[in-house]
């Protein structure tokens, strides 16, 4: 699984533990909801640094929380 899969699936797992939709997340991040929806979106995957900061921000966890889980320390280097 590659970094962009990884963070859209740790978003939807924290959405989901919080009964929060995309629209919803998309909402409280200040972000449009198009923008939710195109990271979430397996065929574009559109991931912006600034943009996983502000979900983070609209979740109220730091972008520590937000990596700190065991898939994010066993993803393979992106250089090879």
């Amino acid at each position: 699984m590659g970094v962009k899969d990884l963070i859209a699936r740790r978003f939807k797992e924290i959405c989901g533990e919080r009964g929060i939709t995309t629209n919803e997340l998309a909402t409280l991040s200040g972000v449009t909801p198009s923008t939710a929806y195109s990271m979430m979106d397996p065929n574009r995957r559109d991931i912006s640094v600034v943009t996983v900061k502000k979900f983070c921000d609209g979740l109220e966890i730091t972008l520590g929380e937000f990596f700190s889980t065991p898939e994010f320390d066993s993803l393979e280097q992106e250089i090879k």
